[in-house]
């Protein structure tokens, strides 16, 4: 246990020098950056080669958290997280808090209440978003474990988590849910 709380305070510490961190989520090996700096979201997408103006999603240790990122969060939603079996992603109306590039054109962010031991940990102890995409260049293939990322990413990353990265097991991406017309959730991706 000792190993993985030192690996929680070396990531925590990487991201509030606003650095970019190469860590297990709760679904692939992703790329991330707190939420709220702009220049490490800048850094992030220049080491994907993501162009501005393609979100990410914003991994969040719960509801309360999820507020501070959607300025409009349906009823239901509480219900729904509770019950919910598998890591899912709710494109939400984004509040000012969160990073410009993080937001859609249409005005939403993608969040996420992690269920991932290691990356809640991450999220509480740094009291802010975790910025969460795949730990690959844009167009290529996503890697599912730690042993399918690219050397570049390896390279570029300014932290890279030693947790889990013998762990060869796969998990499939996330439910993504949607706030459609009238304020309800409609499924995007099962």
């Amino acid at each position: 246990m000792v190993r993985f709380q030192q690996e929680v305070e070396a990531a925590v510490d990487a991201l509030l020098l606003q650095q970019v961190i190469l860590y297990p989520t709760d679904t692939v090996w992703g790329l991330g950056c707190d939420a709220e700096a702009p220049p490490a979201v800048k850094e992030l997408y220049k080491l994907k080669g993501r162009a501005a103006g393609q979100p990410s999603i914003v991994l969040v240790a719960d509801v309360a958290m999820l507020r501070r990122y959607a300025a409009q969060v349906p009823e239901e939603l509480e219900k729904l997280l509770a019950e919910q079996e598998r890591p899912t992603t709710y494109i939400l109306p984004a509040s000012r808090a969160v990073a410009p590039d993080l937001v859609g054109p249409d005005g939403t962010v993608g969040l996420r209440v992690v269920q991932d031991e290691f990356c809640f940990k991450v999220v509480r102890r740094l009291g802010h978003g975790l910025v969460s995409t795949s730990a690959n260049k844009t167009g290529e293939p996503t890697p599912a474990v730690y042993a399918e990322v690219d050397a570049a990413i390896l390279r570029g990353a300014d932290h890279v988590v030693n947790w889990r990265q013998d762990d060869d097991s796969r998990v499939a991406p996330s439910r993504v849910v949607r706030l459609g017309a009238g304020g309800k959730l409609e499924v995007v991706r099962e």
